[in-house]
C-alpha cells in the first residue's frame, strides 16, 4: 500500500506538472544516493564514547552473543552522555544513554539491546532513512501539485494520497517495531525481560509526566531512536508492545507443551 501511494503521487505530479514533474522526480531519485552514502559513512555527533569490553563485559559479551545468534556481525556500541533513558540503532551501531543504566537492570538493558539488534537484523537501520526521505519527497510533490493544479480535482486527489500515505507510513513503522520485538524474543535467554524493560520505561515516562511543571521542549524517554515532530504516532505504545510480547510468549509456551 505504501509503495502504491508513492507511485500514485508520482503519477499525479507528472500529470499536473508535466516536464517540471519529471525533473522533480528525477532529482528525487538521484539525490538520495550521495546523501545516503554520506549518512552511512558519518559517525554520530555529540557526547558519545565507544564502549570497550573492559568497561562493561556483561553488556559487550551479551550483545556479541545475541548478534552471533541473529547472524549479524558484532554491532558497534556507543554510550551517550544523556540522563534521559534512551537507546537506538543506526547502520550497524547501537547507542545507549547513561540514563538507561539508571532505571534498568542488566537483564533489562540486554533486552533493549536485543530489540535494537532486531532492527539491524531486519534491515530497519537501512530502511528507515529511505522512508524518511520518501516522506519529504511526497510532501514536496503534493505541495507542487496543489500549487499548480489549484482548484482542480488533482489537488484534492494529491492531498488525499498524501494523507493516506501518512497513515500507511505510521502503520508500517509500527509493524517494524513489533518485528524488532519479535526478533528480540528469539534472541533472549529470558524473553520476559523485554516486557519488564518496557514496564520500567513506561513507569518512568508516566512519572516524568506527572512531575513536569513547565511546558518546555524535551525529549521524552523512549527506547526507540530519536524522532522529530510527527503528524501521527509512528511507534506503538508500551501497552501494545507488552500485550503482544505476552501473547507471543504464551503461544510459544503452549506450542512447547504440545511437542
Amino acid at each position: 500500500m505504501l509503495y502504491l501511494l508513492i507511485l500514485l503521487q508520482l503519477a499525479l505530479a507528472v500529470a499536473v506538472l508535466g516536464e517540471l514533474g519529471l525533473i522533480l522526480i528525477t532529482i528525487s531519485a538521484v539525490l538520495p544516493f550521495p546523501v545516503y552514502v554520506w549518512a552511512c559513512a558519518s559517525e554520530p555527533e555529540g557526547s558519545y564514547h565507544t564502549l570497550e569490553r573492559e568497561q562493561m563485559p556483561w553488556l559487550y559479551d551479551g550483545v556479541a552473543s545475541m548478534a552471533k545468534k541473529a547472524g549479524i556481525r558484532m554491532p558497534k556500541i556507543y554510550i551517550l552522555e544523556d540522563y534521559i533513558p534512551n537507546a537506538y540503532s543506526f547502520k550497524d551501531t547501537i547507542v545507549f544513554s547513561l540514563g538507561l543504566f539508571e532505571v534498568l537492570g542488566e537483564e533489562e538493558i540486554l533486552a533493549v539491546a536485543a530489540h535494537e539488534i532486531g532492527h539491524i537484523k531486519n534491515g530497519d537501520t537501512k530502511l528507515f532513512p529511505i522512508i524518511a526521505y520518501s516522506r519529504y519527497m511526497m510532501m514536496l510533490l503534493m505541495v507542487m501539485t496543489i500549487l499548480v493544479a489549484k482548484n482542480s480535482p488533482f489537488s484534492l486527489i494529491s492531498l488525499i494520497t498524501y494523507a493516506l500515505y501518512e497513515v500507511s507510513r505510521a502503520e508500517y513503522l509500527k509493524k517494524r517495531e513489533f518485528g524488532a520485538d519479535h526478533t528480540a524474543l528469539s534472541l533472549l535467554d529470558v524473553p520476559l525481560s523485554l516486557k519488564h524493560a518496557l514496564e520500567e520505561l513506561k513507569y518512568y515516562e508516566d512519572l516524568r509526566g506527572k512531575v513536569k511543571m513547565n511546558a518546555l521542549p524535551s525529549i521524552e524517554p523512549s527506547i526507540e531512536r530519536r524522532q522529530g515532530a510527527q503528524i501521527m504516532e509512528t511507534h506503538p505504545s508500551y501497552d501494545e508492545r507488552i500485550l503482544r510480547i505476552l501473547v507471543e510468549i504464551n503461544n510459544e509456551s503452549s506450542q512447547n507443551r504440545l511437542k
